[in-house]
């Protein structure tokens, strides 16, 4: 899939925000691990929320990065 620059951009623009929002729920899941009380079932909704996050950050940096011919 080829992408123009003006989508090339905006995936920037994404995956700059989806960077931001990853790494803000991995301060708050550390943050939440330092309790002694934890509510795990927000834990294991953030923590599924971090990895759908990953998801979308490992496409839209292969829909930037352009293919290589092998």
């Amino acid at each position: 899939m080829s992408l123009n620059e003006e989508e090339i951009q905006q995936a920037r623009y994404d995956l700059i925000e989806l960077r931001i929002e990853h790494s803000d729920l991995d301060h708050a899941i550390d943050l939440m691990l330092q309790n002694a009380y934890v509510d795990q079932l927000r834990l294991r909704r953030l923590k599924k929320r971090k990895l759908k996050l990953k998801d979308s950050i490992q496409l839209l940096e292969s829909m930037i990065i352009p293919d290589i011919d092998a």
